[in-house]
C-alpha cells in the first residue's frame, strides 16, 4: 500500500524497522521519527531489552517478536526497513519485497555483488522501491570535499586517501561483525570498507582495478585491510580501514595538482546520536572549527568550513521518491558497484594482483 501525502492531510507512509540494535536504534529510528511524512509503526526484535528500549525511545510503536508476525501483517506498512545482521539482509529483502513492500536495506546491500544483484532484478521485476542505507554520502567530511572538487578548489584531483581506523586490540566475539566469516557477513570489510568504497565512486566514479590487502589481526573475521583503486577517470584512491589502529592517520587526504585538503576525525553525527541528540536538533551535524579540515596551496593553510552533516537527507529523499516519484536517494546498482570493488579486493588479496571489478 502507498499513502498519500500528510501535507495533503492524508496518512504518512508506515515504516517496519526489522533489528534494534545499534543500527536499528541509532541510525534508523531516530530519523524515521523525524521526518514529517514516515511514520515508524513496528519493530521486530526477539530480545526483551531491546523491545523495552524501543518501547521507551518510540512511544506507540508496535514490537513484534519476529518477521513471521510482519509477514502476517504485511498490507498495514508501506516501507521495511532491514537493520539485521549482514547474513540476512538477502534473505529479508526478498520476503519483503515478495510482499509487494519498498525496502530499505543497511548497508551492505549483500554479502556479494552477485548476492545483490539477485535482490535489485527482484525489485525491478516486481516493480518495487528498492535503496540501501549509504548514509556516510551526508557525512559533513565528505561534503565538503564534494564541494571542493566540484568548486575545483584543489585543481585536478590525482589522489584520494581515505581511512576509518579504530583501535579496539581485543576481539569480541559477542560481535556478530567480528565473529562471524565474511561468507556469513562479518567482518570491516563488508563494514567500514562500504562506506569508503562508495564514498570513492560517489566522488570519482567507476574503478578499472582493484588491489587489496586484507587481514585478520585478532583471530576473528578481517579487521585491517587496504584498497587501492585506480579510477577510470584517472583519480587515485587509497583506503584504509580496521580495529588495529593505535594512532589513526587523518580521515581524509585529497591531492591536486593545484592543493591538497586534510581533515583528521570521523563525522560526528553518530556520536550525537550516542550522546543522546536528535536529528532535529538545531545544531545537528553541524561540526565545530576545531574540526574542520585545511587546504593547502603551498603557503599556510586555511581553514575550510564544514559542510553540514545531513544524515537525515536519506530518509527525506526516500519519502520524496515513495510520494512524488523522485530518484531514491541511493540507486541501488550503485551498492552493486561497491560490492564488486569489495569482491575484486578479496581476489586480489588471495592472489597478490590487481583484479577488474566485475560489471555493477
Amino acid at each position: 500500500m502507498t499513502a498519500p501525502s500528510q501535507a495533503e492531510g492524508r496518512e504518512p507512509l508506515s515504516v517496519a524497522l526489522v533489528g534494534y540494535g545499534l543500527s536499528g536504534r541509532l541510525f534508523h529510528a531516530p530519523f524515521i521519527a523525524a521526518v514529517p511524512g514516515l511514520d515508524l509503526r513496528s519493530v521486530v526484535t526477539a530480545d526483551p531489552a531491546r523491545s523495552s528500549r524501543a518501547r521507551h525511545d518510540h512511544p506507540g510503536v508496535r514490537v513484534l517478536r519476529d518477521v513471521g508476525q510482519l509477514w502476517a501483517e504485511s498490507e498495514a506498512h508501506d516501507v521495511v526497513v532491514v537493520a539485521a545482521p549482514t547474513g540476512n539482509h538477502g534473505a529479508l529483502a526478498r520476503s519483503a519485497l515478495e510482499r509487494d513492500l519498498a525496502v530499505v536495506v543497511d548497508k551492505p546491500l549483500a554479502r556479494t555483488a552477485a548476492e545483490g544483484r539477485s535482490i535489485v532484478e527482484l525489485a525491478a521485476a516486481r516493480g518495487l522501491a528498492l535503496t540501501v542505507f549509504h548514509n556516510r554520502r551526508w557525512d559533513s567530511d565528505h561534503l565538503t570535499v564534494r564541494a571542493l572538487v566540484a568548486a575545483g578548489t584543489l585543481g585536478t584531483i590525482v589522489r584520494y586517501e581515505s581511512r576509518m581506523e579504530r583501535w579496539q586490540p581485543v576481539l569480541d566475539r559477542a560481535r556478530w561483525r567480528e565473529r562471524l566469516s565474511p561468507e556469513e557477513g562479518g567482518g570491516v570489510l563488508l563494514d567500514l570498507g562500504s562506506h569508503l568504497v562508495d564514498q570513492a565512486l560517489t566522488l570519482f566514479g567507476p574503478v578499472a582495478g582493484v588491489y587489496g590487502e586484507i587481514a585478520s589481526r585478532r583471530g576473528g573475521s578481517d579487521d585491517e585491510c587496504f584498497l587501492a583503486l585506480a579510477h577510470r577517470s584517472g583519480v587515485r584512491s587509497h583506503l584504509s580501514l580496521g580495529l588495529v589502529f593505535a594512532r589513526p592517520g587523518p580521515r581524509l587526504r585529497v591531492i591536486g595538482d593545484q592543493g591538497s585538503f586534510e581533515l583528521e576525525g570521523v563525522d560526528g553525527q553518530e556520536a550525537a546520536l550516542r550522546g543522546g541528540a536528535l536529528p532535529d536538533a538545531v545544531a545537528f551535524g553541524l561540526e565545530p572549527p576545531e574540526r574542520w579540515g585545511t587546504v593547502w596551496t603551498g603557503g599556510p593553510g586555511a581553514p575550510v568550513t564544514s559542510e553540514r552533516g545531513r544524515w537525515i537527507e536519506f530518509y527525506t529523499g526516500l519519502e520524496r521518491s515513495l510520494r512524488d516519484g523522485a530518484p531514491l536517494p541511493v540507486d541501488p546498482r550503485d551498492a552493486i558497484a561497491g560490492l564488486a570493488v569489495l569482491d575484486a579486493a578479496r581476489r586480489s588479496s588471495s592472489t597478490g594482483e590487481v583484479t577488474v571489478p566485475s560489471d555493477g
